[in-house]
């Protein structure tokens, strides 16, 4: 292997996420560590250094070129990750201080060298004991960055049922729905659908839909939140509406096509998690719909008609 392949492998072994086993991120590592294309790794040092460093040393002994105003680039794609892996650490000085430095951790730099007449072998045998001792100590990026996603899971109960959200304002909105609207003024229904950021449909309840009519095709775009009150033969239809997709007079027809045959009644709502993004999409709700609004949860805005709440 050569210099960059090495360190890609050695980052990857120590369970580095891919996005940080980028050429940019190996050669940080080889600048770092002070080895060039004609030096041992046992040679590696962890002398003090800038960004402006490690960019002058990738350019005049790897011949990559990297401009000088991608200081932020080095320190958001691998400083930041290094040291929270334990690769590296600061001279706790202010980051804009002109004498902010960095450096390899001694610990680290043992695994670093540790890469000399050993890496062909490592191929094949896994890893030395120096790589072993490391990953014994420290828990891996990739470890780290999914236990943090996990615990910003969102835990919500649906249909009494318990699921997860994944992070976000979309998802927080659709949380609060279900959680808030729903006991208010969809008591006693059952949620047909709703969406994940990252699992588009977490609840889908083909049977259901089917039997009250609905004709779903690859094609169609299902409204956020689904639910159904059977004993008023209830759809309510809503959208979480954090930056894009309200109820507007182009969305009411798109369900229309899609519930041709429902005879249910049907209540269209559009979702906002404060007045101010209210305020941004009122201009654009279709009439004879009903607006929620998470900050203000005991209340509706009913946009016109003879009633409050109703299908029409």
């Amino acid at each position: 292997m050569d210099k960059i392949e090495t360190a890609k492998f050695l980052l990857d072994t120590i369970g580095m996420p891919i996005q940080q086993q980028s050429t940019l991120c190996c050669l940080t590592l080889l600048a770092m560590a002070n080895i060039k294309k004609d030096t041992n790794f046992e040679d590696a040092s962890n002398d003090w250094v800038r960004i402006h460093d490690v960019i002058t040393f990738i350019a005049e002994e790897y011949g990559v070129i990297y401009a000088e105003n991608s200081r932020e680039t080095f320190r958001k794609q691998a400083m930041h990750h290094f040291r929270t892996a334990a690769i590296i650490e600061d001279n706790g000085k202010a980051t804009n201080s002109p004498n902010y430095r960095y450096r390899i951790t001694d610990e680290f730099l043992k695994v670093v060298r540790s890469m000399t007449k050993s890496d062909e072998t490592l191929l094949c045998d896994g890893e030395n004991d120096e790589i072993t001792h490391f990953k014994y100590r420290h828990q891996s990026l990739k470890e780290i960055y999914a236990s943090k996603k996990k615990m910003q899971k969102m835990p919500v109960k649906i249909n009494n049922q318990d699921f997860t959200f994944s992070p976000g304002k979309h998802n927080q909105l659709q949380k609060a729905i279900i959680e808030e609207f729903a006991p208010r003024f969809a008591q006693n229904s059952e949620c047909l659908y709703v969406g994940d950021t990252t699992e588009k449909d977490l609840v889908k309840n083909i049977q259901k839909l089917k039997e009250l009519g609905f004709e779903i095709t690859l094609h169609d775009k299902m409204p956020d939140v689904v639910l159904y009150r059977e004993d008023k033969n209830w759809i309510y239809f809503i959208e979480s509406v954090t930056s894009v997709g309200p109820m507007d007079p182009k969305r009411i027809v798109e369900i229309g096509q899609m519930t041709e045959n429902v005879t249910a009644g049907m209540i269209f709502v559009t979702a906002f998690l404060d007045f101010k993004t209210f305020k941004k999409f009122s201009e654009s709700l279709a009439w004879e719909t009903e607006v929620w609004i998470a900050e203000m949860p005991d209340h509706m805005i009913h946009l016109n008609g003879d009633r409050f709440m109703g299908p029409h």
